[in-house]
């Protein structure tokens, strides 16, 4: 099996009573990673990651990802701190863009997402690593600001992002990437460019795992409907199907999921057998990815959790 990690997921959508059950039903069936989301609407990211580490010894904890955006640069290299220094070793940190539509909604998206993004990061990681921060950019500006106890273990910070350039500014400014779903090994290959060779790369997939693989299809397909979205065109693009796909997206809302072909979900998810899925993580490690993050898609998430678990290395499972 190949040593990429595997990490799980926390559904956006969990209710509030059983992120804690989740999170240490995760841990005792030895997944590596659990990442949390902040969509809008749902769940804060801080929050989530925060209750995970206090209730829970091993696991790594990944937050995928905190909008730019949204908070002062300051308040989250302290939030992040924080979290360092009370779990250290634990703490992933994830910083974007943020989806623009929802970044509209709640007024927080910039006329400049790329100089907000770069200025950020940079001003971040710099906090974080101790240094007493002084810089009058266009939108991060910080006179002579420093965390009174920066961790002693820096979480590595990685960039929730899709598109070339800020691909290059996760690569000359944090520690990798991650990329949401799909994945597929053409993307991340692509993505993998972009990067130095020592950058995390932390993929996340829609997962199903079942010995019959058209039951798996048929929980991951809901969730490909959106497939053909605009904004997706990066992960399915290098895809031999791409044309295809485009051409689905010109029928009627809703009709994309149950016209995909069952080679091209196999392609878009995680879904089958155990075997099968354990063939499609190493083919991603191959690709490029350094931890794979499933996502469950079953009815029951916390049920889920142990028929995912049956792609672990024996030795963690």
């Amino acid at each position: 099996m190949t040593p990429v990690d595997i990490g799980v997921m926390l559904p956006r959508d969990l209710p509030a009573a059983e992120i804690v059950p989740f999170a240490r039903r995760a841990e005792e069936l030895g997944f590596g990673e659990l990442w949390v989301v902040e969509d809008l609407g749902f769940h804060g990211g801080i929050a989530q990651a925060a209750t995970v580490l206090a209730v829970t010894g091993r696991i790594r904890v990944g937050i995928g990802i905190l909008p730019a955006g949204a908070r002062s640069v300051a308040f989250t290299a302290m939030e992040f701190a924080t979290l360092a220094r009370l779990h250290p070793g634990r703490v992933v940190a994830g910083i974007g863009h943020g989806m623009p539509d929802w970044m509209r909604q709640a007024g927080a998206w910039p006329a400049s997402p790329l100089t907000l993004f770069t200025e950020y990061a940079q001003a971040l990681t710099a906090l974080l690593r101790g240094k007493r921060v002084r810089v009058a950019g266009r939108y991060v500006r910080l006179d002579g600001v420093a965390l009174e106890s920066p961790p002693d273990i820096v979480p590595p910070v990685l960039a929730g992002v899709r598109g070339p350039k800020s691909l290059a500014i996760a690569g000359a400014e944090l520690d990798g990437v991650v990329l949401a779903e799909p994945a597929p090994e053409a993307y991340l290959a692509g993505a993998r460019r972009f990067l130095p060779a020592h950058a995390r790369v932390v993929a996340f997939e829609h997962a199903a795992v079942h010995d019959d693989a058209d039951t798996a299809r048929a929980l991951v397909r809901p969730r490909l409907d959106g497939i053909a979205d605009p904004a997706l065109s990066a992960h399915v693009e290098s895809l031999p199907f791409a044309a295809e796909l485009r051409a689905l997206a010109a029928g009627a809302p809703g009709t994309v999921a149950g016209a995909l072909r069952p080679e091209w979900v196999d392609a878009l998810a995680l879904a089958g057998p155990a075997p099968a899925v354990r063939r499609r993580i190493t083919a991603l490690a191959a690709a490029g990815a350094t931890s794979v993050v499933l996502i469950p898609v079953a009815p029951d998430r916390l049920a889920a959790l142990g028929s995912l678990a049956a792609v672990l290395p024996a030795s963690r499972g």
